[in-house]
């Protein structure tokens, strides 16, 4: 473009502006003056740049694409979204969990795997990890594990003792440490990864008929993992390196993708099954309930603006669509209130008016007002109204994906059932899906982890952890930390 062509600068209210470099001064020696209100504007969107960073989840990136049914699972949902040979526009953002918004690509983490479909039917979301559990079942203690994770208070470092004690102390958590001490415990990239709900939703048919499902998104690109020494390296060289890998895939055409499968179980089968098939730390077996593939995830724009389509950009379990719906999962219920809620905190109470979290399907809400509010709000704005206001349709949209309890009001785990322990499929997971270089590798990556100034009580808890995890194992991380320190 040449300088005959270049567009006038102006300010946010579209009025040109003399000067790109020189403020309002008395003179060209004197002082600035309070009216020039271009630099105060200036200077004062300068100011207020950054919104607050989320809470956990903070450091990650994203891309545009669309999902492609490609295989017939009508009679399991009725969700539009789901049906044959519809396609419908995505964003996904890929996160780690700990870090700050600054902090390496590559930290031992979980990664977020989050997914916003703007279906015919409005937005519908999965807020997922790359790993298929969680180190929880209770969301009493979400807040306590994120700041295990987080920084000390008096130091204002990361503290592995704090996370070891944090861990040792909820045995629950095994199956997902002896995951993140793994190989996955930290991907070559987000495109060679595997995405999974980890939680349990439910599906509900045309005729009203139930499933619980998990969601599982196989990368299409194959798993590929970074050592540990790997990922300390490029931590200290490219501290950007999963959200650059993405980007660049995604600017020379090589568009990601990952393939959808569904692990679905009958309703009845909840009641009865060996272990409690919502708690959010275990597995379904796939010799129980196979994977049964339902379409294509292709990611193949980037951002333009990274601030407005992807840090403003809010993903929450509570978008449901018909034909879809919640579990009984106590984590996943507490996720419908406090993603939502988090929004509100960081972007506004009107959030879902930033593009890019508006659906791409007309709002006929009753929410009026608050800061931020840019979509034009038209009387009645009460219900129920006799002047044409919109109205619920309990017919078209039956209160469907219900399921029953009772019971009284209890602060208590899960009922223990046949197979519910902490320890058994985080054993599986090292003793059977592992092979011997796998686990001379998780045996270092522990070793070093816990080398990393945890007190003498909570490394002993640690490694009665890990052998109740796998005996041979937990022996073999503490013969070698003892012998490395």
């Amino acid at each position: 473009m040449t300088n005959d062509n270049r567009k006038p600068t102006t300010n946010d209210a579209g009025n040109p502006i003399a000067s790109d470099e020189h403020s309002l001064t008395v003179g060209r020696d004197g002082p600035i003056v309070l009216h020039d209100h271009y630099l105060i504007e200036q200077m004062a969107n300068f100011n207020r740049e950054r919104i607050p960073e989320r809470q956990p989840h903070a450091k990650g990136g994203g891309a545009f694409g669309h999902f492609e049914v490609t295989c017939d699972v009508s009679q399991y949902t009725k969700a539009a979204v789901f049906q044959p040979n519809t396609r419908t526009e995505t964003l996904i953002r890929f996160s780690t969990v700990a870090g700050e918004r600054g902090s390496p690509d590559t930290w031992r983490d979980p990664r977020g795997f989050a997914l916003k479909f703007y279906t015919s039917e409005g937005n519908f979301d999965i807020v997922g990890n790359n790993t298929p559990v969680f180190f929880l079942r209770d969301p009493m203690k979400f807040q306590h594990f994120i700041r295990s994770q987080k920084r000390r208070a008096d130091t204002n470092l990361r503290d592995h003792d704090m996370q070891w004690d944090f861990w040792t102390l909820s045995p629950e958590s095994a199956h997902q440490v002896a995951w993140l001490m793994g190989d996955r415990g930290i991907p070559k990239s987000w495109r060679h990864m595997n995405g999974y709900s980890s939680h349990t939703y439910m599906w509900v048919n045309d005729a009203g008929e139930r499933f619980w499902v998990k969601y599982h998104f196989k990368t299409d690109q194959g798993i590929e993992c970074l050592t540990q020494e790997e990922a300390d390296r490029l931590a200290g060289e490219d501290g950007d390196y999963h959200q650059r890998d993405l980007y660049n895939a995604i600017e020379r055409g090589d568009y990601p993708s990952w393939t959808l499968y569904m692990q679905i179980m009958p309703f009845e089968d909840a009641e009865t099954y060996r272990f409690n098939p919502f708690d959010l730390t275990k597995v379904w077996p796939h010799e129980d309930y196979p994977l049964i593939e339902v379409g294509r995830l292709t990611l193949d724009r980037n951002p333009t603006d990274y601030h407005t389509e992807i840090e403003q950009a809010a993903f929450e379990p509570s978008n449901m669509v018909p034909g879809t719906g919640f579990s009984p999962d106590k984590m996943l219920l507490a996720r419908v209130f406090a993603y939502a809620d988090a929004h509100r905190a960081r972007l506004g109470v009107n959030y879902k008016q930033i593009p890019v979290n508006a659906p791409k399907v007309p709002v006929h809400s009753y929410s009026k007002d608050g800061a931020m509010r840019v979509q034009n709000v038209s009387d009645p704005v009460y219900a129920p109204n006799s002047k044409g206001g919109p109205q619920a349709d309990s017919e078209a949209f039956p209160e469907s994906a219900t399921w029953s309890n009772s019971g009284e009001l209890v602060r208590e785990a899960y009922t223990l059932r046949q197979d519910d322990d902490d320890w058994g499929q985080a054993h599986a997971l090292v003793r059977h899906v592992m092979d011997d270089a796998q686990r001379d590798r998780l045996v270092s990556n522990v070793v070093g982890h816990l080398s990393g100034g945890v007190s003498q009580p909570v490394l002993e808890r640690a490694f009665e952890y890990w052998r109740n995890i796998d005996q041979e194992v937990g022996d073999r991380i503490a013969d070698a930390f003892k012998n490395a320190n």
